[in-house]
């Protein structure tokens, strides 16, 4: 039975991720690490364990992680792409900084580590379509920097000390559950939002601009999937390219438009947010995650705003 430890439990990945692993491995093996100013609520908090685990503490993870008996750890704290360049010294600070204390836990105690990567971690030179798995990466924000560096990071500890380290780049994540948090894809959910309270959308991202989403629940599936995954068919291990779709602010506006055809659009492109997003890729290539441990989304966008459509309307109702 794995004992897992989810540090940044109560964030934008962090609170469906901790569900999600207390309904496959029992809610007493999962624990939602938090911070301080950023406790769990609801049924976060009373479905299983929770502890204050503050990724820059390296000796509060390992407290954790013998008091529970942790064999692996998710670790999900990270500042997102826009909100790290107002803050590029905390953003270090966490993503990186905060990373080494997890991975030396982790060597220390024999916990397998999750530490997601990004689209982010490419740069203008990088091919941007059909991005392939091994490729230059050269970022230009803080938030791609630390991304690189987590994922190099994690290979040292994995062919230095044995750390079963492993990891996608996620791609611009969407959750009909929990609210965008600072990130240059937050568009792509604010756009359901006015959608279903009837309200014109107001896009900060340049129409024709491609990035690759994806669907939380599939974001989730790669998360627990990767980690099962048999360590004799990973060539690759940490910076798995993932993908499911992508598409522009128009392609999303005419998949809302089959639901709502009175959805309205404009657009007043936010520069920091463009310039990020000029930078990425427009679509990835995830055929070695599918070769590897056999990765394979289900939504598309038609499938995907069916979904978000339906089910926020219901919360918002």
């Amino acid at each position: 039975m794995k004992k897992i430890l989810v540090i940044g439990a109560t964030g934008q990945i962090g609170s469906e991720l901790t569900m999600e692993l207390r309904g496959i491995y029992g809610n007493e093996n999962v624990v939602a690490g938090y911070i301080v100013g950023a406790e769990p609520k609801g049924e976060l908090l009373e479905s299983g364990p929770a502890e204050i685990c503050d990724v820059t503490d390296a000796g509060a993870i390992a407290e954790v992680v013998r008091k529970h008996n942790t064999d692996t750890i998710y670790n999900l704290a990270a500042l997102l792409s826009v909100v790290a360049e107002s803050k590029p010294r905390l953003a270090w600070k966490i993503g990186v900084d905060g990373l080494w204390n997890v991975l030396e836990v982790a060597r220390e105690n024999g916990c397998a580590v999750f530490t997601p990567s990004s689209i982010g971690s490419f740069g203008p030179e990088t091919p941007r379509d059909a991005t392939p798995q091994d490729t230059v990466q050269r970022p230009r924000t803080i938030y791609g920097v630390s991304k690189v560096t987590t994922e190099l990071l994690s290979d040292y500890y994995y062919n230095k000390f044995g750390v079963d380290t492993r990891s996608v780049r996620f791609p611009g994540l969407i959750s009909n559950v929990t609210p965008p948090g600072g990130g240059t894809t937050d568009y792509a959910v604010d756009i359901y939002y006015a959608a279903v309270k009837g309200e014109k959308f107001v896009c900060p991202i340049a129409e024709g601009t491609y990035m690759d989403m994806m669907y939380m629940p599939d974001a989730l599936d790669a998360c627990v999937r990767l980690m099962e995954a048999d360590p004799t068919r990973l060539v690759h291990r940490n910076g798995f390219n993932i993908a499911s779709m992508s598409f522009e602010p128009g392609q999303i506006c005419e998949a809302i438009r089959h639901h709502r055809p009175d959805f309205e659009i404009t657009y007043q492109v936010d520069a920091l947010k463009q310039s990020i997003a000029s930078s990425w890729p427009n679509s990835l290539d995830d055929s070695c995650a599918r070769a590897e441990w056999d990765w394979n989304p289900r939504f598309d966008l038609e499938s995907m705003t069916a979904d978000m459509l339906e089910k926020l309307s219901e919360r918002l109702r």
